[in-house]
């Protein structure tokens, strides 16, 4: 194919960017056009069986091959670093149309929630001078956060027409702000054992960023280690992850039985069936109960932790920031107004600084959902949830981020093992007309949510850089030859 970097209108120009844009070595070009929604696209060319990969085929043939990247090659935080540097070194030389493609810059990620969670981490953590919103294709099992935000949950066509349509829906889509949530796990590192989470080769995507952190840390502990991460849709802890782990286990070791969606949503059915999921009370030993692993604190407001009473019979806890789990449930739903006045429990809100927390009992428990107005076991809403786990009668539990699940060592002697999720900040997605997810600054909801001004928490003892990020990139550094005299 002719390298459409020598047309003066290339196809789909309105989405293109030049190549001297993307690779700070090559000369400008003159272009004589300015293209009204210019795109980066990161795609998983191993995510969705053959999909991925014949994705990249058609974006590349459609727009210019350096402006799509496969994760596989290139990892998202060199190419928008390396992006934003030449942006500034153009700008500095009085090169409007990288400060025209810059301004109006849009991201697609095309994999499974993990791929996706990775991006926005990348892009939150970059602290970018105009950081560019993001839209999301499905490309994984859940699909949950292109779901969300109207994208669709079923694998897309990869021929030119569907993605030109995708394309089509990318430029008119509207900015909508997200929730990002902060993960701090402190625990005594586990001299072996195959559920050993530190391993760098066994952990999934979402939790990609966990590191040990500055020994002058306040959340450090004598003898201790501790690891941060995130997440924009869900944790989740028990039951459900653990089925979870087995499908995500089954597919590392036979990945020629997962290239199709459907047959993979079957085997994650019959998975949950083996593991008990829909025989709980039978085949899940009570000491797994969430109960009997963890005592659960929540803050509500900035000040006191309260303790979380979970019911006896609850197996699996899910702490939600988007309207949609396991494939497009919603297990929060939304509070009649009996139960807003009692609780003080409000619709979902995807920026107002709160998490939904909600339990289940077993899968036939969850099914509930599938019902209209159907819903899990309401618990709480909160704006910091800790889990402390003591010695109890398990040795490990399961544990899922957005889709991504590890086996977790649970204390064996007097240790404890702390998870504590917090508000972070916001990042900016891309939504379709109609989408699920619902932001407390609609003029069409009244105003008796959550205030969602609370981004920091003011009882941090360090509110420094290191802190305030989730571990997937190096914050974002102008270049050091950039002359500062020649800016506006």
């Amino acid at each position: 194919m002719e390298d459409s970097t020598s047309m003066a209108n290339p196809p789909l120009e309105e989405f293109y960017i030049p190549s001297y844009i993307m690779s700070p070595e090559l000369e400008a070009e003159s272009i004589d056009y300015i293209p009204t929604c210019p795109v980066i696209v990161f795609i998983n060319s191993k995510s969705g069986g053959q999909l991925g990969s014949d994705l990249l085929i058609t974006y590349r043939g459609l727009l210019n091959k350096a402006q799509v990247i496969d994760l596989g090659e290139e990892a998202p935080e060199k190419v928008l670093h390396r992006l934003f540097c030449n942006f500034e070194t153009l700008k500095s030389k009085g090169d409007t149309l990288a400060a025209e493609i810059e301004r109006r810059l849009r991201i697609i990620v095309a994999g499974g929630d993990g791929t996706a969670s990775w991006l926005l981490g990348v892009v939150s953590d970059l602290k970018l001078p105009a950081p560019p919103p993001i839209a999301t294709v499905p490309l994984g099992t859940g699909n949950n956060l292109p779901y969300s935000f109207g994208w669709g949950k079923k694998n897309p066509g990869t021929d030119c027409h569907s993605v030109k349509s995708f394309l089509d829906q990318v430029m008119k889509a509207r900015e909508m702000k997200i929730d990002s949530w902060h993960i701090i796990m402190r625990m005594r590192a586990p001299e072996k054992g195959s559920c050993d989470p530190i391993a760098p080769l066994e952990l999934p995507h979402s939790l990609h960023a966990f590191h040990r952190v500055s020994t002058d840390d306040s959340l450090n502990m004598d003898g201790y280690d501790t690891y941060r991460g995130g997440f924009w849709n869900y944790f989740s802890m028990g039951m459900d992850a653990q089925v979870s782990y087995a499908f995500h286990s089954e597919r590392k070791l036979h990945p020629e039985k997962f290239k199709n969606q459907l047959v993979n949503q079957s085997t994650y059915a019959k998975l949950g069936c083996t593991q008990g999921w829909f025989c709980a009370s039978l085949f899940h030993p009570s000491s797994r109960n969430i109960s009997h692993l963890a005592k659960v604190k929540i803050m509500r407001k900035h000040g006191q932790w309260e303790e979380l009473h979970i019911p006896q019979s609850i197996r699996s806890i899910v702490c939600l920031n988007l309207p949609s789990f396991s494939g497009g449930l919603n297990p929060w739903g939304t509070p009649n107004r009996r139960k807003e006045l009692e609780r003080g429990l409000t619709a979902p809100f995807v920026d107002d600084g709160y998490l939904e927390v909600v339990g289940f009992r077993d899968a036939w428990h969850g099914l509930v959902l599938l019902a209209p107005k159907g819903h899990g076991t309401r618990l709480a809403q909160a704006h910091r949830i800790k889990f402390e786990f003591h010695k109890g009668g398990a040795d490990h539990t399961y544990m899922r981020i957005d889709g991504e699940p590890w086996k977790q060592p649970l204390p064996a002697d007097n240790d404890t093992v702390v998870v504590e999720i917090s508000h972070l900040g916001q990042v900016n997605m891309l939504a379709t007309e109609g989408c699920l997810s619902k932001s407390i600054h609609d003029p069409s909801i009244p105003s008796n949510g959550h205030n969602d001004n609370e981004d920091e928490d003011s009882d941090d003892s360090e509110d420094s850089e290191e802190r305030r990020k989730f571990g997937a990139a190096e914050t974002f550094k102008f270049p050091e030859n950039l002359d500062f005299s020649h800016m506006s």
